[in-house]
């Protein structure tokens, strides 16, 4: 049976996927992109962040479109 993972999983793996297609471009190795990017953020393991670039390919890891409206957090700068 597998793993059942919420919404907020879905969009950290989308995120760090993300920053992940970003750096690889640049020819950084994944422990450098690790490193330096995912984990003083998100403060996952490394074995963690290869798990999350595995789960990307799995079906049932897309977030539904009516629940992205929820997790925008962009307020902009209105000043």
């Amino acid at each position: 049976m597998a793993k059942r993972h919420g919404v907020s999983y879905q969009i950290r793996v989308q995120e760090i996927n993300r920053i992940y297609d970003q750096h690889v471009r640049r020819g950084l190795p994944n422990r450098e992109i690790w490193r330096r990017y995912i984990y003083p953020v998100y403060g996952i393991s490394e074995r963690t962040f290869y798990n999350i670039l595995k789960a990307e390919s799995e079906p049932g890891n897309e977030v539904p479109e009516d629940v992205q409206l929820y997790f925008n957090f962009d307020y902009g700068d209105n000043k």
